[in-house]
């Protein structure tokens, strides 16, 4: 049951970027996201990995692994279509 709930929590939390993620890239349009937040995240899901890493457990490397592909594309993106830039 742990590892169910686990694969779970992992599924849930690796894909709750998403929409997200393909809202940007159908509009282009980065000004309401936090490019601070995506680095924060980003370092700790990267954490996790190592940590998944250290413990050998596979449910915790993929999902996270997922989760920082996901972060790194969201925060390539605020930096492609940001005004600023």
């Amino acid at each position: 049951m742990e590892t169910i709930i686990g694969i779970a929590a992992g599924i849930l939390t690796s894909i709750s970027m998403l929409p997200q993620l393909i809202k940007i890239l159908k509009e282009k349009d980065v000004e309401n996201i936090s490019p601070y937040m995506i680095t924060i995240l980003l370092s700790g899901v990267s954490l996790w990995v190592v940590y998944g890493v250290m413990l050998g457990e596979w449910p915790i490397i993929l999902s996270n692994a997922f989760s920082v592909f996901v972060n790194v594309t969201l925060l390539i993106c605020y930096f492609l279509f940001s005004k600023n830039s």
